[in-house]
């Protein structure tokens, strides 16, 4: 170890908790590039094994009904790699324990052929043997949230026959890692379940012996995906295809893609800002340690050490405090990443979902740390290069003394003597007060940005289940039944108010770009799920022309006024042309609304209907409840405090967490900031404050000179600090938000006065450290002539 090693050791150590808190700040933000970064792996890992290994599709198809001799025929589509016909059936379950109606999705095993695609995963159990009968396996997660075994029976209505089906076994499926009823974007674990059945016994309750509903397939080596899913359509057209998709559209595969975007954003934005508050710490200290060390740097080029000698031996202090912040980061990172993978478990079903640490973070954390730290010490390098032997040995030279502002200006009367030393310091060194407000602004900016996560999330739980759906429960009819249906379910026990709705699924087509969505028929006179508007303002269903989300607007890059084409994918497969009335605000999926009236015409079906909206009177609720599971035209009961306990325990969950998580850093690196700020300003102003107590001035009034400048310019940062955590936060939550679930910003006084509070204790604490340091200041060390 060379002279310039062990400076460096010494160095370090005397400005331990200043390298330290630089350390932490960095280390907090490496730590979330790391989890974050780890979690995508580990996401990313268990999604690919489990899609290959049990062969999910990769484009999928439904249907009303198509004979079994059409497989080979969608078989010998050019680019079709492998083939699954198959059944699926919704049904209306009942079960004892819950209260509400309960349905379901069965899907046909094959029982004479191999099953090529859609493998399962069997949990607990066994699998059905061709001699099972009246036995199904059950999903993980229904399962989980009714407490079903191997052996229990359940109860089911297949086709208006009501059978006793005894559970086999307990499994998982590729194509249901997000576990969700269709046409939802959030899971129902307790009133919706899927389950398997052998295809022979399905087909004969259904009357679809010698025939499917359903195809999925997978892709040779090089096929196009557009032109299989085409040629797919065209096939399935005469059998009433409802339009193929791709595995990217697939609602399961969509949510698992959206977590893994969402958290690439977090990997990104989160370490980004932290990083940056890290290089201008960084900054701060390395230029006072190089303010301090004026005469050793003369000395070491007297001595013949060369300008790169020199700057490397003060980048390496940098370096030093990179590595222990790595170190912290890939510690703290890995540590936390493994207790939030756990969270995944709620929502996604994989056969083994392991936390896998992304090893490759480690060095990106080092080389985005590295940069960061070099960045924050360039600055203060250049300067030592510059400084010329014969200058360095000689101390700077004193401030040239003027009347501050407030002196100038005749109002020092309403200042005491010290906080007017405090100002007229601040005023002599313009540049440097800048810098230390502008830290302290981000100290505060940075706190802002978590709270804005919980905030949004308060906000889509009462704007989407208070505001926007203000029924109780969602009623669906097995099939579009006529317009008088929904006077019988305003004739069930205890309902308030019911209205209408239609739902029909369609592609929305504007130049080259589509989407496909279930478009809505509501009443013009609705009440209860209403279309709302800028400003929470409820939106007219015109006559005529189509409302839709304006996330939906922007996909398809269309605005109020322009024409667009709606292809009706069932029934009669109409298609029209309208255009787009207005956009709705919403925050879950995207959606499209027309009048009911307007869309039947269109169907050219009369007037029918999909199902109800319903609210209920709450004292009658059990009886409502009783009376609907009897009730064999209803097919799917979505009831609006179970779904919105649903994202609770899901999409709220996980972003809930990371944003507790994503708080404790950022109070950390506020804390670290200004107690930073506080060391730097005692340091350089020991030789002037003990030259104070010399003179007289008791230790509060030495005191409060410091504090005083600590004071003041958290005074200026706290409104920069808000606004530009506003910002920051407006950027993260743009960068992380999806077409499943968007957090809108809601700044509120509250975050404020949190970010406000946690900096004035973060600027009370450090002042009271920097104090004590104050008091045990050597006074002879700190007067001592440096000429």
């Amino acid at each position: 170890m060379d002279l310039l090693d062990l400076k460096l050791l010494r160095d370090l150590r005397a400005l331990k908790s200043q390298a330290l808190a630089v350390a932490l700040v960095m280390a907090c933000g490496l730590a979330m590039m790391i989890m974050t970064r780890s979690l995508i792996k580990s996401l990313n890992t268990a999604r690919d094994g489990y899609y290959e290994q049990h062969h999910f599709g990769e484009v999928f198809a439904a249907l009303k009904r198509a004979p079994d001799s059409v497989r080979d025929e969608l078989a010998a589509i050019p680019g079709v790699a492998a083939l699954e016909t198959s059944i699926e059936v919704r049904v209306t379950l009942d079960l004892p324990a819950v209260v509400a109606p309960a349905s379901g999705l069965i899907n046909s095993l094959p029982d004479r052929r191999p099953q090529v695609l859609h493998q399962l995963y069997l949990r607990r159990g066994q699998l059905l043997d061709t001699t099972s009968h009246h036995e199904v396996l059950v999903s993980e997660a229904f399962a989980g949230a009714n407490d079903l075994q191997p052996g229990d029976r359940i109860a089911a209505v297949l086709n208006g026959s009501r059978l006793e089906l005894r559970i086999a076994g307990i499994v998982l499926a590729p194509q249901y890692v997000f576990e969700a009823p269709p046409g939802s974007a959030l899971p129902d674990n307790k009133t919706f379940g899927i389950f398997w059945m052998r295809e022979q016994e399905l087909a004969e309750a259904f009357n679809l012996e010698g025939a499917f509903n359903t195809v999925a397939l997978t892709l040779a080596p090089g096929a196009s995906d557009s032109g299989v899913i085409a040629e797919l359509d065209r096939i399935l057209e005469p059998y009433g295809g409802l339009g193929a998709y791709g595995r990217d559209d697939h609602p399961s595969d969509v949510r698992v893609s959206d977590e893994i975007r969402v958290l690439e954003g977090l990997s990104f934005g989160f370490p980004l800002v932290f990083l940056s508050v890290a290089a201008f710490m960084t900054h701060s200290v390395m230029s006072r340690q190089i303010a301090l060390q004026r005469e050793q740097i003369a000395v070491l080029k007297a001595f013949g050490f060369n300008h790169r000698t020199i700057a490397w031996h003060f980048i390496k202090f940098a370096l030093a405090i990179v590595v222990v912040g790595t170190l912290l980061g890939a510690l703290g990172g890995f540590a936390f990443g493994y207790q939030l993978v756990d969270m995944y478990h709620l929502f996604f079903r994989f056969p083994q979902l392991e936390f896998v640490p992304a090893t490759g973070a480690i060095l990106g954390a080092l080389i985005a740390s590295s940069a960061a730290a070099l960045l924050g010490v360039a600055g203060a390098v250049r300067k030592v290069v510059r400084l010329a032997p014969a200058e360095a040995m000689r101390p700077e030279p004193p401030a040239s003394f003027r009347p501050s502002l407030v002196e100038r200006a005749g109002i020092s009367r309403w200042f005491s003597v010290t906080l007017r030393m405090s100002l007229r310091n601040l005023e002599r060194k313009p540049w440097q007060a800048c810098f230390t407000a502008i830290a302290l602004a981000m100290a505060t900016g940075i706190l802002i940005i978590p709270n804005a996560f919980r905030d949004g999330i308060r906000f889509v739980l009462d704007f989407q289940w208070d505001v926007v759906q203000r029924q109780s429960v969602t009623v669906s009819l097995v099939e579009p039944g006529p317009l008088r249906a929904v006077h019988d379910f305003a004739q069930l026990p205890g309902v308030v108010r019911a209205e209408p709705f239609r739902g029909v699924s369609v592609e929305l087509i504007s130049g080259h770009r589509t989407r496909r969505l279930g478009l809505n028929g509501l009443s013009a006179d609705g009440h209860l799920n209403r279309v709302l508007g800028p400003n929470q303002e409820p939106l007219t269903l015109p006559a005529e022309g189509v409302i839709i989300s304006r996330t939906l607007g922007d996909a398809l890059q269309v605005r109020p006024g322009d024409p667009i084409t709606i292809k009706v994918l069932q029934g009669k497969r109409r298609q029209f042309s309208t255009t787009v009335a207005a956009f709705a605000d919403d925050f879950a999926g995207i959606a499209a609304y027309m009048r009911l009236d307007a869309l039947n015409r269109a169907l050219g079906e009369g007037d029918r209907i999909s199902g109800a909206f319903m609210t209920v009177a709450r004292d009658d609720w059990p009886r409502f409840m009783r009376e609907l599971k009897d009730t064999p035209q209803a097919s799917g009961v979505v009831i609006k405090d179970a779904m919105r306990q649903s994202f609770r325990d899901t999409t709220a969950e996980s972003i809930g967490m990371l944003q507790v998580l994503y708080s404790t850093f950022a109070t950390i690196v506020a804390f670290g900031i200004v107690y930073n700020s506080a060391r730097i300003a005692l340091s350089e102003r020991a030789r002037e404050l003990a030259t104070l107590r010399v003179l007289g001035f008791s230790q509060g009034d030495v005191g409060s000179v410091l504090v005083g400048e600590l004071v003041v310019l958290t005074a200026l940062a706290l409104p920069l600090g808000l606004w530009l955590g506003s910002g920051m936060a407006a950027q993260l939550l743009e960068s992380i938000n999806t077409e499943t679930v968007r957090l809108p910003l809601i700044l509120t006084p509250g975050n404020y006065a949190y970010a406000t509070l946690v900096i004035v204790l973060a600027t009370t604490l450090s002042a009271i450290i920097a104090c004590r340091k104050l008091n045990q200041l050597d006074l002879v060390s700190a007067l001592k002539a440096r000429d």
